[in-house]
């Protein structure tokens, strides 16, 4: 119980952090429930990050899990809560000033410049998942298989997920 505030100050803080995405704070939040709280061990992190990104419904929901896992239900809602709220909030607040400002000669500017900030928050966030999922030569063949799918054809990405699956479950059932 005593762990709960630290629980909401780090989801709330990291919800600060998803310009461009959820995924953007996914190397703060490995660094915080890994590194710093010892609440998660790094492929446990990876585990509920894989099974957000196969669920319905919001990839980053995943912090449901995190936070049940670290405090039962009730952890559960609370960092959903302080994940999802602070940035609805001024997303909400933002937006409406957002329209207020149309002919405003810096919007243009601003819209222009948090591009790239998001677009790198997203590669960080791909960079650090990949360093824990890719642990062989196999897993990194599998990355660069989809990777290289993605880029050369439309398949869906749901497809690829599965059969990515379905290749270490099968690869890796053995040791499980």
């Amino acid at each position: 119980m005593r762990q709960l505030p630290v629980l909401v100050g780090v989801f709330a803080y990291l919800s600060l952090l998803t310009i461009g995405g959820g995924m953007s704070a996914f190397p703060e939040m490995k660094t915080l429930t890994v590194d710093v709280y010892h609440w998660l061990t790094f492929p446990q992190l990876i585990h509920f990050f894989s099974v957000g990104q196969l669920a319905p419904g919001p990839n980053m929901m995943m912090v449901a899990a995190v936070g049940e896992w670290i405090a039962g239900p009730l952890g559960a809602l609370l960092v959903v809560t302080a994940f999802f709220l602070p940035t609805a909030l001024i997303t909400f607040c933002v937006g409406r000033l957002w329209n207020r400002l149309e002919g405003w000669p810096w919007r243009d500017v601003i819209q222009r410049g948090l591009a790239p900030v998001a677009i790198g928050l997203l590669l960080s966030g791909s960079l650090t998942v990949a360093k824990g999922a890719v642990t062989g030569w196999l897993t990194a063949f599998i990355a660069l298989a989809v990777f290289g799918l993605l880029l050369r054809t439309r398949i869906n990405p749901a497809i690829l997920i599965f059969g990515s699956g379905l290749i270490g479950l099968f690869t890796f059932l053995d040791r499980v």
